[in-house]
């Protein structure tokens, strides 16, 4: 559920939001929809940080005759997860928002070649590459354990 969760994000949620608010020619557009698409990120990452810790807790729990590397492979995927959508909110998310609150100005309203801004679409770059890491950690998670239960 959580993939499915991310990937409607990712690939409907934010363009939407974006391409709706820019659509209304609002000066602030840019703005106001990165507040949306950052409070929904918070939630997308935060879930999946809980389910890879969960996963984490239960993966021992689970049928000890799957092969060694099989179970390194989950192991690491869940790991995966759990950092990527950890560093997402907690260290890159907030790294944004510091920046975007440093700005003072709207961040439609701040020259492409400030500082902040180039740190801030940098980070965005970032934060895209972190979700999208967790995402493909968790498919591959996925067949690892559907192929552990179908054994």
């Amino acid at each position: 559920m959580w993939l499915g969760s991310a990937l409607f994000f990712g690939a409907v949620v934010a363009p939407a939001v974006f391409s709706v608010l820019r659509s209304f020619s609002l000066p602030n557009a840019s703005e106001i929809a990165g507040s949306i698409v950052t409070r929904s990120l918070s939630v997308v990452n935060v879930a999946g940080f809980a389910i890879g810790l969960v996963l984490l807790l239960t993966l021992f729990l689970g049928d000890s005759s799957v092969g060694r590397i099989a179970f390194l492979i989950e192991t690491a995927c869940i790991l995966l997860i759990t950092a990527a959508t950890g560093v997402g909110h907690w260290v890159i998310a907030a790294r944004m928002r510091a920046l975007r609150t440093a700005m003072v100005l709207p961040i439609d309203q701040v020259l492409p070649s400030d500082p902040r801004r180039v740190e801030f679409n940098s980070l965005h770059g970032y934060s895209v590459n972190a979700l999208g890491l967790a995402m493909i950690a968790a498919l591959i998670t996925i067949v690892m354990i559907s192929r552990r239960l179908r054994t």
